[in-house]
């Protein structure tokens, strides 16, 4: 889960593949044990049974998966924010596995595709351009998530803030990845419960006009889109270039927004103009530094209702709510040897504390 509330299930495993008849496959994984020696004791110990899925060509273009997914998991009790939907099997359950297959096939399918039609893919005239910016994307996207995980990969500290928010931190340094700025990295992030629905959260975060209405950074007006690439059949799977029109600017930022039935996320990165309009006719992207940041949201794991937003306290409990995960990143020094300041971890926990207090006081549910 993208929460550094909710350790990552981290498990070695062999997987076989076997073709069962002439239409149907099957994928199995089963962990392994005693792999490595050091791992950290605090991670939850995890064992994953004998899970997968099971394939069957329907003969049509399209195949039936069946999928099982079991697993043994030795835990203390999860974070209270998380205690429902961690109850309730969404959040490792079969379910949410079959859908981020299939997001993952659409993005696949998306990207192969020679024939994309004009609406899908605005502002990028060839189909190198369009390949370049969504390889960059997904790049992006694969780096947010690793970086926001509660894994071995990341080290979490609680730093106490004024406004009583409960953020994280976490730092890291670059010496050698071209794909991401050199130097130390610092990642603020804190997960928070909203009233409001999963989608219609989703949908109100990834909207570029109304973007400067929570994003300090940008806080210059609406924003415009420059390109808008389709990477599945819902429109909130897509990638977009955005713009401020302020003059002064010389950055766009690229966002990657996903989403299905049990997660969505929105992941943006500010890219220099001539970096971006180079990957916008087709050259080689993987020598572009991003740095990003962005958005999860889950659904709440309590009974759907219909859509309400409300500042009662009283009402909160009886409505539909999602789990928002803020996450920024900041290089602090250019230097991998160089420490981190107390006055840098500061600046970016202002920076998610204000945002996190915009988005609750436009949605209208600031507590109190």
């Amino acid at each position: 889960m993208l929460t550094p509330l909710v350790a990552t299930r981290e498990v070695y495993f062999v997987r076989q593949c076997k073709q069962l008849s002439t239409d149907e496959w099957a994928i199995v994984d089963i962990s392994m044990e005693g792999v490595e020696d050091d791992i950290d004791a605090s991670l939850i110990k995890c064992r994953k049974r004998p899970s997968g899925c099971i394939l069957h060509d329907m003969s049509n273009g399209h195949c039936k998966v069946t999928w099982v997914e079991h697993i043994e998991v030795q835990q203390s009790p999860p974070h209270s924010l998380f205690h429902t939907i961690l109850n309730s099997c969404s959040a490792f359950g079969a379910q949410h596995w079959m859908a981020t297959m299939e997001q993952q096939c659409e993005r696949l399918a998306f990207f192969m595709a020679t024939n994309v039609p004009t609406k899908d893919s605005s502002g990028v005239s060839t189909l190198a351009g369009r390949r370049s910016i969504l390889t960059l994307a997904q790049r992006m996207t694969s780096s947010f998530c690793r970086a926001l995980g509660a894994s071995s990969y990341n080290t979490w500290n609680r730093i106490p803030t004024k406004s009583g928010d409960d953020i994280r931190v976490s730092s890291r340094k670059n010496i050698s990845d071209p794909g991401e700025p050199l130097g130390v990295i610092l990642c603020a992030a804190s997960s928070i419960w909203l009233p409001v629905s999963h989608h219609p959260l989703f949908e109100f975060l990834r909207d570029e006009t109304r973007r400067h209405e929570w994003d300090i950074i940008s806080n210059r007006g609406p924003m415009e889109s420059i390109a808008n690439l389709a990477k599945g059949q819902h429109r909130g799977n897509a990638v977009t270039v955005l713009a401020t029109k302020s003059k002064e600017n010389n950055m766009w930022i690229l966002q990657d927004t996903c989403t299905n039935v049990c997660e969505s996320i929105i992941v943006f990165a500010p890219i220099d103009i001539s970096s971006m309009q180079s990957v916008m006719t087709g050259c080689d992207s993987s020598n572009t530094a991003v740095l990003a940041s962005g958005f999860s949201i889950l659904p709440d794991g309590m009974e759907s209702r219909a859509f309400v937003i409300t500042s009662k306290q009283d009402k909160k409990n009886a409505e539909e709510g999602s789990l928002l995960t803020i996450a920024f990143q900041i290089l602090t020094n250019n230097s991998p040897t160089s420490k981190l300041s107390m006055e840098t971890v500061e600046s970016v926990n202002t920076l998610v504390s204000c945002t996190l207090q915009r988005i609750k006081k436009i949605l209208q549910c600031e507590d109190g």
